[in-house]
C-alpha cells in the first residue's frame, strides 16, 4: 500500500508529457490541414477565376465573330474548368461558326447526354441535322429546343427557334406543317403589329389567305395606314375570290404609296371582277345587264388578239358546249347581246357567260395572259363555273 503512491508519481509525469505531446502535434496537424485547405482554396479559386476569364474572352469572341480565337480561349478555359458546360457549348459553337461541324457535334451530343432538356444545345443540334439533310433528326431536335429550358429570354428564344423551324418546314415545302407553325406563332406574339404583319406573308406563302387575312387585321388595329399590311390584307382577301374586301384594302394601299405597280394591278383586276360579275350577290338588273354586255365584249376582243396572235381567224379548235368554233358561236349571239335587252332569263345569262368563259379559258391557253379585264373573268368563271 506504501508503494502506491510513488509509483502513481512516477506514472503521471509521464502520462503528462505525452499529453503534451498529443496536444502539441494535434495543433500542428490542425494548422497544417488548415495550410492546406487555404492554399486548395487559393489554388483552385486562381483555377476559376482563369476559367472565367479565358471563358469570357472566348464569349467576347464568338459574339465578334472571331470563330478561331473562341475556340482558342474556350480550349484554354476548359484546361482550367475541365467539366464547364457552358465553355463546351461556347466551343462547339465556335467550332461550327469555323464549319468543323464533325468535331463540334462530337461536343454537343455529349453536352446533351448530361441536359438533354437545353434549349441552345438542341437547337444547334437541329441545324447539324437539317445541314445533314436528316429531316426526322432535324425536327426532333427543332421542337426539343421550342420546348426546351433556356437561361436567357426563354419566351424570346422559343419563339425564335419556332421561326427557324418554320422556315426550314418552308424549304422543304412542308406547307401543312408551316401553317401549324405559323398558328402557333400566331397565338404567342399576340397583338404585336410587326410580327402579325410578317406571319401573314409567310401565310400567303403557303396559300393560306384566310389566315393571312386574319394576322393582316390584327396588324392594321395598331396601324390601319401601314401600307404593307394594308397590301397583304388586299393580296389575300384577293386570293380568296373576296373582291369587295380586295378592292377596299387595296384602295387604300395604293392611294397611301402610289406607283405600286403589282397593288394597282390587283386593284384593278378585283374592280373589273366586280363590275363584270353577273352573278354576284345583292345586283340590280341594270348592273346584271351591263355586267353581261361588259364580259361579252371583253371575250369578243380577247377573241380578235388571240386569233392575231395565233394567227387563226377565230379561236382555233375549242368549241363551245353546242359543237360550234368560239369565234362563230360568239358572231351568232353578239346581236342579241347588242341590242341590249335585259337578261331576266337566268339561262341567258348563264348561256352568254357560259361562252364567255370557254373564250376566255381557251384564249389563255392558246395565247397567254390578256389584259386586266381577261383575267378578271378568268377569277370569275373559276368562282362560278360547276356551281
Amino acid at each position: 500500500m506504501t508503494k502506491t503512491p510513488e509509483l502513481l508519481l512516477r506514472i503521471f509525469p509521464s502520462s503528462r508529457r505525452e499529453v503534451a505531446t498529443l496536444v502539441l502535434l494535434s495543433g500542428l496537424a490542425a494548422a497544417c490541414f488548415t495550410a492546406v485547405a487555404g492554399l486548395s482554396r487559393i489554388y483552385y479559386g486562381q483555377q476559376e477565376a482563369l476559367a472565367e476569364r479565358w471563358a469570357g474572352r472566348g464569349a467576347a469572341d464568338l459574339k465578334a465573330g472571331n470563330f478561331a480565337a473562341a475556340s482558342t480561349e474556350f480550349g484554354t478555359a476548359l484546361l482550367y474548368s475541365h467539366d464547364d458546360f457552358d465553355s463546351q457549348l461556347g466551343l462547339a459553337k465556335s467550332l461550327i461558326g469555323q464549319g468543323r461541324i464533325d468535331e463540334a457535334y462530337g461536343y454537343l451530343v455529349s453536352l446533351w447526354s448530361q441536359k438533354p432538356e437545353n434549349g441552345t444545345v438542341n437547337l444547334e443540334l437541329a441545324r447539324i441535322a437539317a445541314g445533314r439533310n436528316d429531316r426526322q433528326l432535324a425536327l426532333r431536335y427543332y421542337h426539343n429546343a421550342i420546348y426546351g429550358i433556356w437561361m436567357a429570354n426563354p419566351e424570346a428564344s422559343r419563339r425564335a427557334a419556332r421561326w427557324e423551324l418554320t422556315k426550314y418546314l418552308l424549304s422543304l415545302r412542308a406547307t401543312a406543317n408551316v401553317q401549324s407553325e405559323l398558328i402557333s406563332l400566331s397565338a404567342d406574339e399576340g397583338d404585336d403589329p410587326a410580327e402579325q404583319k410578317n406571319i401573314g406573308d409567310y401565310f400567303l406563302k403557303v396559300d393560306d389567305y384566310q389566315h393571312a387575312l386574319a394576322s393582316y387585321r390584327i396588324s392594321l388595329r395598331a396601324n390601319e395606314r401601314d401600307v404593307a399590311a394594308l397590301k397583304g390584307a388586299g393580296t389575300a382577301a384577293f386570293s380568296m375570290g373576296n373582291y369587295v374586301l380586295a378592292q377596299r384594302y387595296l384602295q387604300q394601299a395604293v392611294e397611301a404609296a402610289p406607283g405600286d405597280h403589282d397593288a394597282e394591278t390587283k386593284l384593278e383586276t378585283a374592280s373589273l371582277a366586280l363590275r363584270m360579275d353577273p352573278f354576284r350577290r345583292q345586283i340590280t338588273q341594270p348592273q346584271r345587264d351591263e355586267a353581261v354586255r361588259a364580259s361579252f365584249a371583253a371575250a369578243g376582243n380577247r377573241l380578235q388578239s388571240c386569233a392575231a396572235v395565233a394567227s387563226y381567224p377565230a379561236l382555233l379548235p375549242a368549241t363551245n358546249p353546242a359543237g360550234e368554233p368560239l369565234g362563230a358561236a360568239w358572231k351568232k349571239l353578239e346581236p342579241q347581246i347588242a341590242r341590249g335587252k335585259g337578261f331576266h332569263d337566268a339561262d341567258a345569262v348563264n348561256q352568254a357567260m357560259d361562252l364567255v368563259f370557254a373564250i376566255e379559258r381557251e384564249a389563255t391557253s392558246q395565247c397567254g395572259a390578256g389584259t386586266p379585264a381577261d383575267t378578271a373573268l378568268t377569277l370569275i368563271s373559276k368562282i362560278h363555273e360547276g356551281n
